[in-house]
């Protein structure tokens, strides 16, 4: 998993890795945060979600375009720094009125326009580190690590979303509104790591930052050879890919939106014993180390690396038990958030099981391709649905439960929600990272930066449909709401293998 991979790889992974802890700490609370300082409808809370984070993933169109004439490296300094200031509107408490209101919206345009320069281009450079022809083989499990370490900052983004507010709230005295704005403030400090790791390691990427004007003569000479028409094909293949990835976001980012919805009102607000076991995040963290060591001890062909990774396994399983003992049948408050750091967890976990079986597949010579991985990835989501189809039959409409006397009131298991989220990361898996490193190997050299904004542009409209979920909250049986999502990704997925071929013919 970790051999053949650029030094490079890992000083823009964990800078990443900071910018989005940052970005999902505000993310896991942003939408809750609209309902209660504002005084929003939900319909009217999604909408202002959805469009910040349609922003977020459009505005890389335009930070690509901006890299490709100036250089990546400059483009990702200057939205660190924008981003920066964004976050360090957003968490000044200005209460609920228009004031308030004028404030948010600047802030999340300084975040969003950050974010445009800052992420596209941080993953093109990921991508050029691969065009060394020692590294080709090794582009789509580089991605995949670079993924992986996204998520590592998003995993603990939602422990420390609602930590931090507990201890305004209950410490600092101050409202529950106003706590929120204590959460906005982690993300400036995890930018100010996020550069730091940038420019510490500098030495490791400096030359895939490619300055226009510093630009290799090799360079200009592979963009001069490219063939028009072949061109052509590329773009046209990318943009099929981009229209079907747009309802896959549109089903996936429910987390932020409906799914957080249906995790504050429908999931019973309380769990114990082993049940509560999951919402503790460094149980998460365990159990992610058990993974990592077993895969150690069955790969490594060192008996003292074995014999290393077997006392970790004990280690963290007597951990595990400690847990449980000292947890007992104390009744656990579930806070909705929480309930995102379980995608991260899962992605962080379930990474090299991925490359495992695509590197067994590989070896065989049966491994799918990056297009086809991307429609398997439409189905597998469209399966987490049917969870939730499943285990919202007999439930009341939210209308009916905010309107229902607490004895009246249905909930789910907080299980059936972890497992949407299980499989939803299985999709995510074969659609996300995949993309990425196919838009990375298929763009024409001149068009990198662009075509990377194209892949977000896709993400920013599937984004800014995820308001469709909000307005459908209401009056509705949530099990209609959910096979909305069902439909849309098998419609996706059968657009996807119609165009299969010629999407394969320029992989």
């Amino acid at each position: 998993m970790f051999e053949n991979q650029p030094k490079g790889l890992y000083a823009l992974a964990l800078a990443n890795t900071g910018e989005r802890f940052g970005y999902y700490t505000m993310l896991a609370v942003f939408a809750l945060f609209l309902r209660e300082n504002f005084g929003l409808a939900p319909g009217t809370a999604g909408a202002i979600y959805s469009t910040f984070l349609a922003l977020v993933y459009f505005l890389p169109l335009f930070g690509g375009m901006m890299a490709d004439k100036f250089g990546y490296g400059k483009m990702v300094t200057i939205g660190i720094l924008i981003m920066f200031a964004g976050y360090l509107v957003l968490s000044i408490p200005l209460g609920g009125d228009v004031v308030a209101m004028i404030g948010m919206i600047i802030a999340l345009f300084l975040i969003s326009f950050g974010t445009g320069l800052f992420k596209g281009n941080l993953q093109v450079m990921v991508g050029n580190l691969y065009d060394e022809a020692q590294y080709a083989t090794s582009r789509d499990s580089g991605f995949s690590i670079f993924y992986m370490a996204i998520n590592i900052g998003a995993l603990f983004a939602p422990t420390a979303a609602v930590k931090i507010m507990e201890y305004a709230e209950k410490s600092l005295n101050y409202s529950h509104a106003d706590a929120y704005h204590f959460a906005f403030a982690v993300a400036c400090f995890s930018l100010i790591l996020s550069i730091a790791i940038y420019y510490g390691f500098r030495s490791t990427f400096r030359h895939v930052e490619s300055d226009k004007k510093k630009d290799t003569a090799a360079t200009a000479v592979a963009e001069e050879k490219e063939d028009p028409k072949d061109t052509k094909e590329r773009v046209v293949a990318l943009c099929l890919v981009f229209a079907v990835v747009i309802f896959f976001w549109m089903a996936f980012h429910q987390n932020g939106l409906t799914l957080t919805y249906f995790a504050n009102e429908f999931v019973q607000p309380t769990v114990s014993g082993a049940a509560a076991m999951p919402f503790d995040v460094w149980n998460l963290v365990l159990c992610i180390v058990i993974v990592y060591a077993l895969f150690s001890l069955f790969q490594s062909k060192k008996g003292s690396t074995r014999g290393i990774s077997a006392l970790v396994i004990a280690i963290c399983v007597g951990l595990l038990y400690w847990q449980y003992l000292r947890a007992g049948d104390t009744p656990l408050a579930l806070a909705a958030p929480i309930f995102q750091q379980f995608n991260p967890s899962f992605v962080v976990a379930l990474t090299p099981v991925s490359l495992a079986i695509f590197g067994w597949l590989a070896a065989r010579g049966k491994e799918p391709s990056a297009p086809r991985k991307i429609a398997y990835g439409m189905l597998v989501a469209g399966a987490a649905y049917l969870i939730m189809v499943a285990g919202s039959l007999g439930l009341l409409t939210p209308d009916a439960q905010a309107a229902a006397a607490p004895a009246d009131k249905t909930f789910a298991s907080p299980n059936m929600l972890i497992g949407t989220y299980l499989v939803l990361t299985f999709g995510e898996l074969l659609l996300s990272p995949m993309g990425i490193s196919f838009v990375s190997k298929v763009a024409p050299a001149k068009l990198k930066g662009t075509m990377m904004g194209g892949w977000f542009v896709a993400t920013a409209l599937g984004n800014f449909l995820v308001s469709v979920g909000g307005f459908l909250w209401g009056s509705l049986p949530l099990w209609v709401v959910w096979t909305v999502f069902i439909v849309l990704c098998l419609l996706s997925a059968a657009f996807m293998f119609a165009v299969m071929k010629r999407l394969e013919k320029v992989c």
